[in-house]
C-alpha cells in the first residue's frame, strides 16, 4: 500500500508494524523484490514455499523486518 501522499507516511508504518514477516526475492546485482508482507511467521513460512514450488529457479528468503 503506497502513502496516500508524499507527506503521508503513517498509513505505510502502520502497515509495516502490523506485517513484520516479509517474503523477498533476491535478484542480481544485489536488488530484491518483496513478494508480501505478513502478520505470522507460519503465514510468511506458507507463502514461501508455495512460491519456491512455483518459481522453484527462483532465490527466496523470508525475513524479519522489526520496526522501531
Amino acid at each position: 500500500m503506497a502513502p496516500i501522499n508524499k507527506g503521508d507516511t503513517s498509513i505505510m508504518g502502520y502497515e509495516k508494524r502490523l506485517k513484520p514477516w516479509i517474503v523477498v526475492r533476491l535478484l542480481p546485482n544485489l536488488q530484491r523484490v518483496v513478494m508480501g508482507r505478513f502478520r505470522s511467521w507460519s503465514d510468511a513460512d506458507g507463502h514461501l514455499r508455495v512460491l519456491k514450488q512455483l518459481l522453484p529457479a527462483a532465490k527466496l528468503t523470508l525475513v524479519f523486518d522489526p520496526i522501531d
